[in-house]
């Protein structure tokens, strides 16, 4: 359906083909968030990023494929991105059930690496067979083969968008030569966040910053321009700036699991701060079905008002 709010973000994407905009369309108008401008996705990469135990452990059931599925379709998520492996287990039995997101690079924990890259693991000729909507692509803005990866996810979005995907980039700065306290920091997440819209991200999916601000040089312009930072909505807008002024969507990751208290909280502080929506994997996947449910009915309920 076309609400205005889905009318007003269609028109940021003016210029895309008509593939581009039919899945965008019906990303958008999917789930029980359809229609409202808002999105939880489930995303179950983590298996191959943190290794089967520590992914699917807490919660054996995960393990299958086929339960991911059945928990975004179940749960009224707005999409389900995956790597290659999960996505072809299920795509067929659960085919046109919830807009698929293939994740097309990976990164393993077995090698220890202080500037981490990411393998290709799968294509868009694989998206399209699987009959996605549109592909994901992880980058780590700050580290050493940063170049490389904005090389490989340039040509990856011109051949997606050319037959009609949407293209999905996680953007997580890292690097050796940032600290903790720097990966998270306001204007650390911003400028990843800006970096994958000017490579031409559809939708760009951030973790939530802290208020501290890791470059002299910024901190000194958050300063003189009195940019608020304070509370986690004030971050979360100037997120959403940071995306060509909200003219591309924004989500942002669940992160590590935690108490159902402080996800709500970051929740709110999203919808508060304009932001498009979550993306949040362990701490739904990780719980009893049931629990997962409640809580993804929680989160959903906050975003679209039902909930205060």
């Amino acid at each position: 359906m076309i609400t205005r709010t889905i009318d007003e973000i269609m028109g940021w994407y003016a210029g895309e083909n008509p593939g581009v905009l039919t899945n965008l369309y019906r990303l958008l108008n999917h789930g029980r968030l359809g229609g409202t401008g808002k999105l939880v996705i489930l995303p179950v990469d983590q298996g191959f990023e943190h290794g089967p135990t520590r992914s699917f452990g807490p919660n054996p059931a995960g393990y299958d494929p086929h339960y991911h599925y059945q928990l975004a379709v179940e749960s009224g998520c707005s999409a389900y991105a995956a790597p290659l492996g999960f996505i072809e287990a299920g795509a067929a039995k659960y085919a046109g059930q919830v807009p698929l997101i293939l994740k097309l690079n990976s990164h393993d924990i077995l090698y220890d690496e202080a500037d981490p890259l990411g393998a290709i693991t799968a294509s868009v000729e694989d998206a399209l067979r699987l009959g996605c909507i549109g592909i994901g692509y992880t980058i780590y803005p700050g580290t050493a083969d940063r170049r490389l990866l904005y090389e490989q996810v340039q040509k990856l979005t011109t051949e997606a968008k050319r037959v009609g995907l949407l293209m999905v980039v996680w953007a997580y700065a890292r690097g050796s030569r940032l600290d903790s306290a720097a990966e998270t920091a306001i204007d650390t997440v911003s400028y990843a966040i800006h970096i994958a819209a000017q490579l031409g991200a559809h939708i760009v999916k951030a973790k939530l910053p802290t208020a501290h601000v890791a470059d002299e040089k910024s901190r000194k312009v958050f300063a003189e321009q009195n940019i608020p930072i304070d509370t986690l909505s004030d971050r979360v807008a100037y997120l959403v700036k940071s995306a060509f002024n909200g003219r591309r969507i924004m989500i942002n990751s669940g992160g590590a699991a935690k108490g159902d208290a402080a996800v709500f909280d970051e929740i709110r502080a999203i919808r508060d701060g304009g932001g498009f929506g979550s993306i949040i994997g362990r701490n739904s996947f990780q719980r009893s079905w049931d629990d997962a449910l409640t809580f993804l009915d929680t989160i959903m309920g906050i975003y679209e008002g039902s909930i205060e």
